[in-house]
This record gives C-alpha cells, sequence and structure tokens, in this order.
C-alpha cells in the first residue's frame, strides 16, 4: 500500500511541474468511458428466432432402464442419465419430479422416460438425432417450438457415428435447415448451439470453435468439432449452426467431471453426418466402403526402417482373406499412402475415406512396399458384410512346425523358435509360426515398446521369421544397411488376430 500511495504522489507533482493539472485516476476513466464511440456485439437474436422452430425436443420411453443416456456422453469423467430428480441440491428438482412423470402420482418402475433433442431436415418430417437418444425406445414423441407433439417412427440409427433419423408426419410443411460445409469451419469462428438441456427445450448458447479434428476414441471415424458453446445433459442430438444458420455439426459429446458443461463440447462434423444420413433415409442402415485390412499408424521409428521421409500414410497389419485388399495383393508390411487419389497423411484418414468410398467401384491404391512405390487396384466391398466375414473366419486352426527349441538373446529380449511347449504355455494360435518372446529385460528397448513373453514376432525386416535365429540373422543385415532399427511384425499374446508392427532401435 504504502508503495501505491508514493508512486500516485510522484505523479502527481510529476505532472504539477509539466505545467499539467493532477486528475484522479476514478475520473480519467469515466471521462473516457463517457466519451468513447459505443461498439456493439453483433446480436445473434434474429437468427435464434429463424432456427428456433426447426430445432426439437425428443422424449422416447422404454421398458426397464432407460437407454443409453440420452445426454452428450462424456469422454471422461462421470457418464450421467436422463436429468435425475434424486440428488435433493438439484435446482431444478421439483421441475423434473412433474416433468418426468407421465401419470402423477403413481410410480411406474418398470418404464423410463428420457429426453434429447435433434432438429429437421426436411420439412415432410425428417429429423436428425443422436444414436444414443433413440436407441432402445419403445415410443418416441417429438416436441416442436410451437408446442406441437408428434409421434415418430425410427428410420435408421447408426452407432459407428452416433447418428439416428426418425420420422413425423405433419398436418403441413415443417420448418427445416439445412448441412454446411463443415470443412470450411475455422477454429475461433462463432457458432450457436440449440437444444434442451436438461428439458429446458428451445435453450440457446453462443461460443466458438475451440479445435477440430478431435479424436475422443469414440468410435472409428472420430473427427469431432470441439466448441465451448454450452452444451449440456440433453443437447446430444441438437445442431451446431455457424452465423448464416448452416448446420455444422451434431452435438454429441461433452468433456466433464461431473456431467455438466465445463466449455468443452463435441459435434458430429456436417460434412461426416451428411452421407450417413442419406444412407439411413434411403436403406435404413449405412453402407460402408470396406477394404479389409487391419491398420496402425507409422511412428517415426517405424518410417525410419521403411526409409520414408516422413510419419505418414496407414501401416497394413493383417489382410482378411478373400477381402478387397487381399485380392488386390495388399500385404501385411505394405503401407497405404493414397488410396482413390487421396493421400493418407496417417492412419486415421483411410478409414473415413475408405467409408466414403461407393461400394463395387474399382479405385487406385499407392503402396510403399519394401522401400518401392507400388500401385494396385482394389474393388470396395461393403463394410457390413466384411464384418460378418471376418467374424465367421475368427478362431481358424492350422498345424505347426514341431521345430527344436533355440534361444538367442537381441534387444532386451530372450527369443525361441516355436515349440509345441511354448505354443501351450502361451496359448498361441495353432496357425502362428515364428520366434516366441520368453523373456524381456526390464528398461530395455523391448520393454518400452510394452513387449511380452507369448508375443511372437512372425515377421523381422520384412522378411519371414520361421525361428528365433531369423530374428538375429534380420537385425545384423539392418545394421550392415545403416538402418538404426528394425520393424518386426508382432502377433500380441500369441494372437493371429492381434498382429501389430513396432521397430526396436538396433544397439551395438
Amino acid at each position: 500500500m504504502r508503495r501505491t500511495i508514493i508512486s500516485t504522489g510522484f505523479l502527481v507533482l510529476a505532472l504539477a511541474a509539466t505545467g499539467l493539472s493532477p486528475w484522479p485516476a476514478q475520473q480519467v476513466q469515466a471521462e473516457t468511458a463517457a466519451t468513447a464511440p459505443l461498439q456493439e456485439l453483433p446480436s445473434v437474436a434474429d437468427l435464434a428466432d429463424r432456427l428456433l422452430p426447426a430445432v426439437v425436443e425428443i422424449t422416447i420411453e422404454a421398458k426397464g432402464s432407460a437407454p443409453a443416456d440420452t445426454s452428450p456422453e462424456p469422454p471422461s469423467g462421470e457418464g450421467g442419465g436422463a436429468p435425475g430428480s434424486d440428488d435433493p441440491n438439484n435446482p431444478f428438482k421439483d421441475f423434473f419430479d412433474e416433468f418426468l412423470k407421465r401419470n402423477p402420482g403413481q410410480e411406474q418402475p418398470e418404464r423410463m422416460t428420457s429426453m434429447g433433442s435433434g432438429f429437421v431436415i426436411d420439412p415432410a418430417g425428417m429429423i436428425v438425432t443422436n444414436n444414443h437418444v433413440v436407441e432402445g425406445a419403445d415410443s418416441i414423441e417429438v416436441h416442436f417450438h410451437d408446442d406441437t407433439i408428434l409421434k415418430a417412427e425410427l428410420v435408421g440409427r447408426d452407432p459407428k457415428t452416433d447418428l439416428a433419423v426418425i420420422r413425423v408426419k405433419p398436418e403441413k410443411p415443417l420448418a427445416a435447415v439445412a448441412f454446411g460445409d463443415s470443412d470450411k469451419l475455422r477454429v475461433g469462428e462463432w457458432v450457436l448451439a440449440i437444444g434442451n438441456p436438461f428439458g429446458l427445450g428451445g435453450s440457446v448458447s453462443l461460443g466458438i470453435v475451440s479445435a477440430r479434428n478431435r479424436d475422443i476414441n469414440a468410435g472409428p471415424y472420430d473427427d469431432f468439432i470441439q466448441t465451448d458453446a454450452a452444451i449440456n445433459k440433453g443437447n446430444s442430438g441438437g445442431p451446431l449452426f455457424n452465423l448464416r444458420g448452416d448446420v455444422m455439426g451434431i452435438n454429441t459429446a461433452i468433456f466433464s467431471p461431473s456431467g455438466g458443461s465445463v466449455g468443452i463440447g463435441f459435434s458430429v462434423p456436417a460434412n461426416t453426418a451428411k452421407n450417413v444420413i442419406s444412407q439411413l433415409i434411403q436403406y435404413g442402415e449405412t453402407r460402408r466402403g470396406w477394404l479389409g485390412v487391419k491398420i496402425q499408424a507409422v511412428s517415426e521409428d517405424i518410417a525410419d526402417s521403411l526409409n520414408l521421409d516422413k510419419p505418414r500414410g496407414a501401416l497394413v497389419a493383417d489382410v482378411t482373406p478373400t477381402g478387397p485388399a487381399a485380392e488386390a495383393g495388399i500385404e501385411a508390411g505394405d503401407v497405404i499412402l493414397e488410396f482413390n487419389n487421396r493421400a493418407i497423411n496417417s492412419m486415421r484418414d483411410l478409414p473415413k475415406i475408405v467409408a466414403e468410398t461407393p461400394i463395387g467401384i474399382a479405385v487406385p491404391v499407392k503402396l510403399l512396399r519394401k522401400g518401392e512405390e507400388v500401385s494396385v487396384t482394389a474393388k470396395v466391398g461393403r463394410l457390413e458384410d466384411g464384418e460378418k466375414l471376418a467374424d465367421a473366419s475368427s478362431g481358424s486352426e492350422g498345424g505347426s512346425a514341431a521345430e527344436a527349441p533355440a534361444s538367442v538373446k537381441l534387444l532386451g529380449m530372450t527369443l525361441s523358435s516355436m515349440s509345441e511347449e511354448l505354443r501351450t504355455k502361451f496359448g498361441i494360435d495353432k496357425d502362428l509360426e515364428g520366434a516366441v518372446v520368453t523373456e524381456v529385460a526390464e528398461g530395455s528397448a523391448a520393454a518400452e515398446k510394452r513387449l511380452e513373453p507369448g508375443d511372437v514376432i512372425t515377421e523381422a525386416g520384412e522378411e519371414a521369421v520361421q525361428g528365433a535365429a531369423d530374428v538375429t540373422a534380420r537385425a545384423d543385415a539392418a545394421k550392415k544397411a545403416g538402418k538404426s532399427s528394425l520393424l518386426m511384425l508382432i502377433a500380441k499374446g500369441g494372437k493371429s488376430g492381434e498382429m501389430r508392427f513396432i521397430a526396436l532401435k538396433i544397439k551395438d
């Protein structure tokens, strides 16, 4: 405090010395505020008036417990259920008690009611929402902005993107909204969320795009828009608009330790949703493209071992027999660099690009194989058929060679050639051959890559491994070639369905 007084006194004396009159700080601030021109923030009132009629509240009823929470799913922290009235500290307890009771005075524990949001995309009655809003519903009601209530039927749903379409039969055309181009959405751009949080329908919140291309491990096609526009329980399925009124996303998840908004919400991008919604309306189900490969990311170490200029593409860890990739000649160890003339910059790009490709067409695929670029042509299959094929082929059996055990120590591992004793000890699949990891030294390169006893090395240096000595030979060859790491194909836990590539640093 003394320093503040001294400094202020010095300022007064300095002003007097220059012939200026001292002016109290508060008076200066008041004068500045009074004379400065007013700058109004842009209003979204007109936009909200135009959009609100197209956004709906969805109430579902189900037998037993409610279906998966109709509120946005938190990727971490606690989940939620339908807005509960059991919490005595809930400020909306009385409101929820009254709202959720279908028959006041009569308890119905065998039937549960939940709420969510949605929006009309067709004046004839097509409505988009989240899959987890309507999953397991016995009946669906849609509440419109003008208090109209209509029964709805399920048209189709897609758990992989958490999207669904329902249909109502209105007496007159409905107000509808359209999808925009979410690829043009920029970080920092203003967005508007409208929905039914906590049963409070017609709620509008404003925020910005905080980030794009978020992967929250919700599904295979994660590419979420992150926003700080308030999204809470009950907002699921509601639209995220830009300031032109285009639907940029479908509000789906929140990050929240408490279940309430902490300013981190996630929306499915419009460009991801368009094709899915179109298929659900046309077929009642999705029809995604399928290649028939298991893939993994290309790390720095793997890129170095493959002589790639930088980590890019999708590394093929396994190929489904009789699938499109197998028929095209794609092999485990190939790196897919382009699919249908579209660059695969990271592993995450490939599933989305393949899924969006029309079924049955032949497309060019550019590969990196043993240091050289190779081009093949693949005929795109249907993912749903491929999943059935994969289920049917699981658990395949085959013979094994009874090779005399031989052990080597390499890169922090003890490796043994395959034997029936090791196959039984570690539960290794009958069709697997290679070198078995029997010990891993603590703090070694192998331990850092999470190799464990029971893992099987089936390839090393992009060549098949028949026994432990093969791995040593490939490591020596890699050293002579000036490589700093050795690429190996590993069957985790000795399971042929758990193939992955790793690159171990070669140390002298």
